[in-house]
């Protein structure tokens, strides 16, 4: 149920570079929230219209969604991470990176025909 999606002006990496940011974000997400990885989803859309300050350089916005555990140094810790794996496989400087953070009520959250709570 954790899930990251990450919508970014940056060019597409190759399939296997892409494929292996998708999965470290995954792994990373999982283990800073203390939840399984069989529940975490990541997407990535690259190549999309953005500005930031008004300039069209690379930027990213990324969704960290989750029932529980965003709290407090959790949060920052995310953060942290996120801008790294960005500015290290993206290019994307931190400095033009937003992440909204969502703890969601596990009966708002569906999977499998039913929801968590």
């Amino acid at each position: 149920m954790p899930l990251i999606t990450v919508k970014t002006s940056a060019k597409a990496p190759e399939p296997s570079a892409r494929q292996a940011l998708l999965q470290q974000l995954s792994a990373e997400l999982a283990a800073l929230l203390g939840k399984p990885e069989r529940y975490v989803m990541t997407a990535l859309e690259s190549d999309a219209a953005m500005t930031f300050a008004g300039d069209s350089a690379p930027a990213a916005y990324v969704e960290v969604k989750s029932i529980g555990a965003l709290g407090g140094d959790r949060t920052r810790q995310i953060s942290a991470a996120l801008c790294t794996h960005l500015q290290t496989h993206l290019s994307v400087p931190a400095d033009r990176i937003y992440i909204s953070f969502d703890d969601v009520p596990a009966n708002l959250w569906g999977w499998n025909g039913s929801t968590f709570g």
